[in-house]
């Protein structure tokens, strides 16, 4: 491999022999693709593999997971209020990382579970998924059914690259001209960097990484009787989703008023971040996969493209985060299914996905700058006469 990432041509060769399209994989090498021919089997196949009571919501099992998080969130609270301040100096500078670190983990574990509302996974009434998504969501600062609606098209057009709705990969073509030159370590630290950090807001407030629109689409307006994201039935509950987020502001202007910003920001701000870091370095590594087909519209279909996702293991964390990482494979085929009930779907639809299905056990520090190194653009293979609507990821220009 070249410096910053580039590969010659001949490595390029050596790496597409180790791409089969089909046939026998091995787990341990990331760069054996899923295959992108239509799958051997029906969702309905997929369906009957699944033991009948893991398509079945427990309202009461489902408040315990709401309860556990956020009593451990509170008891993190006393202690940042009422222990750590009183900490004698060095052990405050590591004291306070902890507590950031130990907090925003738990607090992505409540944002996994509002995403259960949005997907109508967290119980048999709608009406009680939305409101504990709605307070949930606005209390992390996420419009719950601007989210839920646009996040819906998300999984009814996974991917897609000309429908899906988050980490739409682009055609060399379509690169922006500064693309060259972060194609280096400090350039794919430079992005990952204001990726987790700013990521997440620059999608809700400008669509940032979302599917390109016609014209300008933001998940937080309501107004717009044109606008391109939602119809006319959602948009009084993307107003409802607004006045929670408002509702939350106001709050931390209070506190911040009573106690001060910095008070505000070490005690919410920071852990608030890292959760925003994790969503989208989820998000990320769910769908950015060397290993991983993408379609045009003449080649797309649901299935197919609900199957062009991957499998995470992040060890401990995985029960912290839900199982959202280590189940997403599932989770496409079968969004409403609870959380609690992935692992033993996942592990009953395995042997029948075969080779369609794909984890990846890469630590996730390395996965990361792994994918942000291999999966820079994707082209389709046609000119060694393949299928030219599959297209798959490229890291050299």
């Amino acid at each position: 491999m070249g410096a910053g990432g580039r590969m010659t041509a001949k490595e390029r060769e050596e790496r597409e022999s180790l791409r089969p399209n089909s046939g026998p994989s091995d787990p341990s090498d990331p760069f054996i693709r899923v295959p992108a021919e239509k799958p051997p089997f029906t969702l309905s196949q997929l369906k009957k593999a699944i033991p009948p009571h893991c398509f079945q919501r427990s309202i009461l099992r489902s408040f315990s997971y709401v309860f556990n998080d956020l009593l451990v969130s509170a008891a993190l609270f006393y202690l940042a209020v009422s222990i750590l301040p009183a900490l004698p100096p060095p052990f405050h500078l590591i004291a306070w990382p902890l507590y950031w670190l130990a907090q925003g983990c738990i607090l992505t574990g409540v944002w996994v579970i509002a995403h259960e509302c949005g997907h109508h996974a967290f119980s048999d009434y709608p009406i009680v998924d939305n409101i504990v998504g709605l307070i949930l969501h606005s209390f992390l600062l996420v419009p719950f059914f601007s989210w839920k609606y646009s996040h819906r098209r998300h999984h009814s057009n996974t991917g897609s690259l000309d429908r899906d709705e988050v980490f739409v990969p682009k055609l060399q073509s379509s690169l922006p001209w500064f693309s060259p030159y972060l194609n280096n370590p400090f350039g794919r630290i430079l992005t990952l960097a204001v990726t987790l950090t700013l990521g997440w807001p620059m999608y809700l407030l400008f669509n940032v990484s979302g599917r390109p629109y016609e014209r300008f689409a933001c998940p937080f307006d309501p107004f717009d009787p044109n606008g391109p994201i939602f119809n006319d039935r959602e948009r009084a509950q993307v107003f409802i989703s607004d006045a929670g987020i408002f509702a939350v502001l106001y709050l931390l202007y209070r506190l911040a008023t009573s106690f001060s910003i910095s008070w505000v920001l070490g005690i919410y701000g920071v852990p608030l971040l890292i959760v925003n870091a994790w969503l989208v370095l989820i998000t990320f590594l769910q769908h950015t996969h060397p290993a991983l087909p993408h379609y045009d519209s003449s080649e797309w279909d649901w299935l197919r493209g609900a199957l062009a996702t991957v499998d995470r293991d992040y060890g401990f964390l995985n029960r912290v985060f839900h199982n959202i990482n280590d189940t997403h494979v599932a989770h496409h085929l079968f969004s409403t299914m609870p959380h609690y009930h992935a692992m033993e779907a996942t592990k009953a639809i395995r042997p029948v996905l075969g080779d369609y299905y794909r984890l990846d056990t890469t630590p996730v520090v390395k996965a990361m700058w792994r994918e942000a190194r291999e999966c820079i653009y994707v082209e389709s293979e046609q000119d060694k006469g393949k299928p030219k609507g599959v297209f798959w990821y490229r890291n050299v220009y």
